[in-house]
């Protein structure tokens, strides 16, 4: 290779780790709609979003995988999503290796499609369970496990709640210090619909955001190679907003991740619903 085409390939990689990403989730459904997938992609390109956040397919599809390539050749981050204990596992669920196997087994072929990223979600203990240190340190070999047997070249994320984003959160077994040595970045779920007291945190969506990072980067600090991308909501579920209303808290929402020092944001939306997102962006 030449030292031309070297430099050409280090200015991009060193763009691409300096760069503040915007990204959506796209579900498993419209990832293999390949006329909705386009849809995002024609948008994503207008609006500067850089990354997909899309759900893994469970089984082998050729229209899933025709559909990701579409996405990288565009220009856009594979971020792959798994579901690791969905609604959160029982203790014997977090020892169970046959379940750590077969969610690897997805992450691995997601990565052989193209992922910039496999990104764990649901990756803790049911809420329900009382508060026990132990339950961070099992969630740890978890981690573990997936950091042994991806590819170095492909970058772990983990999603943590909000909660977690001040200290430990030892009821669901999500402690971002001690898990900061065996990933690459964290993705709290800022969103504001889930702090109590909910009313109190739905008017000020940007303080809400804003607090939460700034107190995830001020856990980080030993851990300087972390990025944090921040999941922010699009509505919000338990107090009625308006359209305009809607803008104005997305909007706030987008400025406090930049304000914070996040190294970028997720849009979510269970239903892929991004009009106002576009409309704002």
């Amino acid at each position: 290779m030449s030292i031309k085409k070297l430099l050409i390939l280090l200015i991009f990689f060193v763009a691409n780790a300096m760069a503040f990403h915007q990204g959506i989730y796209v579900t498993q459904s419209n990832a293999l709609d390949t006329k909705k997938l386009n849809y995002f992609i024609a948008q994503a390109k207008k609006h500067h979003i850089d990354t997909f956040v899309i759900d893994i397919s469970t089984k082998p599809n050729k229209t899933y995988a025709a559909n990701i390539a579409q996405v990288i050749q565009n220009g856009i981050l594979y971020v792959a999503r798994v579901v690791v204990f969905p609604h959160g596992a029982t203790h014997e669920e977090v020892r169970n290796q046959a379940i750590w196997e077969k969610r690897l087994a997805l992450a691995q072929a997601a990565a052989d499609l193209g992922a910039h990223s496999i990104q764990l979600d649901y990756i803790r203990y049911r809420s329900a369970f009382p508060k026990d240190p132990q339950k961070a340190r099992e969630i740890l070999k978890v981690i573990q496990y997936f950091r042994k047997h991806i590819s170095s070249k492909v970058q772990l994320q983990l999603d943590v709640f909000g909660i977690a984003a001040h200290g430990p959160a030892h009821t669901i077994g999500q402690d971002p210090q001690l898990f900061a040595s065996s990933v690459d970045a964290f993705c709290p779920m800022v969103y504001p619909s889930h702090y109590e007291p909910f009313r109190h945190h739905a008017t000020r969506p940007y303080e809400t955001v804003f607090d939460s990072i700034s107190a995830l980067k001020s856990q980080m600090t030993p851990h300087q190679h972390i990025s944090i991308y921040a999941f922010i909501e699009l509505y919000n579920y338990r107090f009625f907003l308006s359209r305009e209303n809607k803008i104005q808290y997305i909007k706030a929402e987008i400025k406090a991740t930049k304000d914070a020092g996040a190294d970028g944001w997720y849009a979510w939306s269970p239903n892929n619903h991004y009009d106002v997102l576009f409309q704002v962006l």
